[in-house]
């Protein structure tokens, strides 16, 4: 299933009856605070769902699968999500 921010909204808007347009800002501050957060390297805590971790990546080497020439994968941040346990005990 794929929620997307438009469903998020919905969902919102009935279930708390508050304007399309007022839910669609509550919806678009609360990821900008998670990206700002994940942009400065904090750890996001959702509480029963999970965190948002920015693990760095050091460069390594790689080999492209066509040609298989060998090439140099750089340094990366990368964001990754640990479900709670409350989250993994419902599954």
């Amino acid at each position: 299933m794929t929620l997307t921010k438009a469903d998020i909204v919905n969902l919102l808007r009935e279930q708390i009856g508050l304007p399309k347009k007022d839910c669609l800002k509550i919806v678009n501050a609360y990821f900008e605070q998670i990206g700002k957060g994940l942009e400065k390297g904090e750890e996001i805590k959702i509480p029963k769902l999970g965190n948002f971790i920015v693990n760095h990546k050091k460069s390594r080497p790689g080999r492209n699968p066509k040609t298989g020439e060998p090439y140099k994968i750089s340094d990366r941040n990368v964001v990754s999500f640990k479900a709670s346990k409350k989250l993994r005990e419902s599954l």
